[in-house]
């Protein structure tokens, strides 16, 4: 291991929750010019920081047996840490050569992810989520964003779970608002970004828009290039999903539809987001385990999200 400060960052499985903490691996690579990073990552999580600076080592955890562990024990067990940051809380980091180690405690109710990963370092001031995004990563992000006048509006439309969908109709009808004739964004373009699954929710943006004003990136973007692209534009509007997360992390204002959602605890940091007139617990009623197959976000109008962004935007001038 090169490096005259060593640190071993294991982050969490999940996309969302690596990315809610991410700020934590941001502040070190800034207030540690010395150091050197080794991230250990899902399939999920660890693209997420492939370009991370001063990074030695990516690895990847495929799964999460014993064998697995003891194989990613192997492979980092030789060098003396520094310091130990373990999103995970598992018992691997406990076993490691180390000057320090920080790792996560449990999930408190009523507590933001991100707070809770400022805990972790026991950090003062809660940095915010950043992801780090090269040159070449940019690059490929631009090449997809054909040249144009006007500014930019990302619009994530996609949830995982179609409890958290917002209809598509209605993130038209607000992008429409926003960069048509009178609009804060007038003139401007709209960058829908997110899963290949969200095509159709992208060809509702499009159809609701002028001829060549929607550029419809959902299934080409990587997370990090996600990333690059939607910190190119003013404003991002989107769910409870990856993507908004990714949003967060890029630094652009954002403003998110909510509804079985806690906001309280994993709502987009830094960004407003906007309910409808149920709390999670009156979701919960309907749907204990907020995993049914219901449309849960319907009673959201879109007049209050346009609302939200036109305040946002006013705010930011």
């Amino acid at each position: 291991m090169t490096g005259r400060f060593p640190i071993l960052y294991i982050a969490e499985a999940g996309a969302q929750d690596a990315v809610l903490s991410c700020g934590v691996l941001a502040y070190l690579v800034e207030a540690m010019p010395l150091a050197r990073f080794t991230i250990v990552g899902s399939p999920a999580s660890a693209p997420l920081f492939a370009d991370t600076p001063r990074l030695d080592r990516l690895i990847v955890l495929e799964k999460e047996s014993r064998l697995d562990w003891f194989g990613l024990w192997n492979q980092v067990r030789s060098t003396n840490w520094g310091l130990v940051v373990d999103m995970r809380g598992s018992a691997l980091s406990g076993k490691l050569k180390r000057q320090k180690r920080a790792v996560r405690g449990e999930r408190e109710p009523g507590v933001h992810a991100v707070e809770l990963a400022a805990r972790v370092l026991q950090l003062d001031e809660v940095p915010r989520p950043q992801l780090f995004v090269s040159e070449a990563t940019q690059a490929a992000a631009n090449a997809l964003i054909p040249a144009g006048e006007g500014p930019l509006l990302a619009v994530g439309p996609g949830a995982e779970w179609m409890g958290r969908r917002w209809p598509a109709e209605r993130f038209a009808k607000v992008a429409s608002a926003l960069v048509g004739e009178g609009g804060p964004l007038e003139g401007g373009r709209v960058l829908v970004v997110g899963a290949e699954a969200d095509r159709d929710a992208a060809h509702t943006i499009r159809l609701a828009l002028p001829r060549h004003r929607t550029i419809e990136l959902q299934g080409r973007l990587s997370p990090l290039q996600a990333v690059a692209a939607v910190g190119r534009c003013t404003l991002y509007l989107g769910g409870d999903s990856l993507w908004t997360d990714l949003a967060v992390a890029s630094g652009v204002p954002v403003v998110a539809a909510y509804g079985p959602s806690d906001e309280v605890e994993r709502g987009p940091w830094g960004g407003v987001a906007v309910r409808g007139p149920r709390s999670v617990e009156e979701y919960r009623k309907i749907d204990p385990r907020l995993d049914q197959a219901i449309l849960h976000m319907n009673d959201l109008p879109a007049e209050r999200v346009l609302k939200a962004a036109r305040k946002l935007l006013a705010e930011r001038v």
